[in-house]
């Protein structure tokens, strides 16, 4: 009986091991998000932005991670959202409101309050949500997910650290446009692409480490540069999930019908 104990403990640590690494994860992503708050009170915009991104890094890790080792939780789960809140709707509006916000006084704090409480109505709708059975519809989120929301309200400082002149841009105007349109986004139910089930080819898998490799290295030299070409993509191609999301809906649609028409008997 007592080999049978010891060997039962055994395998409980090793599950309380395995749920230890992605929140630990996790719980660093905490870390960076609020030092990305300490970098923007010290003017250090270029270390907050990067922050930010490495949190994002993590945040599409721990729960892979947590997946691939077996080590999902509740309490991951519910720790993942508190630091969603932290580092893509707190650390971003305080980041934004020392860079051009507080030049607007009232307003600009209002506009940091609106989009940290849609950042919140967001993860609690997500979180509703995640528990409901598979479809076609997990290729697509309801709303712009916590992450990019983030790093879409920071495009504008992004774009003034990284140099391009493509336009002349009056940021007290551009900046509030942001922030009211990545908080309607956020709460909106505007299909995005989520990511999660892209499938590759076998034959494709080289290129597409190449491509990582080469978005890195380019991500290390030109960094603020990739960052805004990549947000403005990212831009491009919320159009194109919403005619995607609506051509697939009406197929689904249409099969649901066939197979109605199909179950219904023939009397005549």
């Amino acid at each position: 009986m007592q080999e049978q104990k010891n060997n039962f403990k055994i395998i409980a640590d090793r599950k309380n091991a395995r749920m230890l690494l992605p929140n630990m994860l996790t719980l660093f992503g905490v870390c960076i998000g609020l030092t990305s708050i300490r970098f923007a009170l010290d003017g250090k915009f270029e270390y907050a932005i990067i922050a930010i991104i490495f949190a994002a890094l993590i945040d599409g890790l721990d729960g892979r991670i947590a997946r691939l080792i077996k080590g999902t939780s509740k309490v991951g789960k519910e720790l993942d959202s508190l630091t969603d809140m932290i580092s893509f709707g707190v650390a971003p509006a305080f980041i934004m409101y020392f860079w051009k916000l507080n030049e607007l006084g009232k307003f600009g704090w209002l506009l940091s309050l609106v989009y940290v409480i849609c950042v919140a109505l967001r993860l609690a709708r997500f979180n509703i949500n995640s528990n409901q059975e598979p479809s076609w519809r997990d290729n697509f989120f309801e709303g712009v997910p916590s992450p990019a929301g983030g790093i879409l309200v920071l495009t504008p400082l992004i774009y003034s650290l990284s140099g391009l002149s493509f336009f002349q841009i009056n940021y007290n105007v551009i900046v509030p446009i942001f922030f009211i349109t990545t908080s309607f986004l956020l709460i909106s139910k505007f299909p995005s692409y989520s990511f999660k089930k892209i499938v590759i080819q076998r034959k494709a898998t080289i290129f597409l480490l190449f491509g990582i490799v080469l978005f890195f290295g380019l991500l290390l030299i030109y960094t603020f540069n990739i960052i805004a070409i990549s947000s403005l993509i990212y831009l491009t191609l919320l159009p194109i999930s919403f005619f995607h999301y609506q051509k697939l809906k009406k197929q689904n649609q249409n099969e649901k019908i066939q197979d109605s028409d199909d179950d219904l008997e023939d009397v005549l």
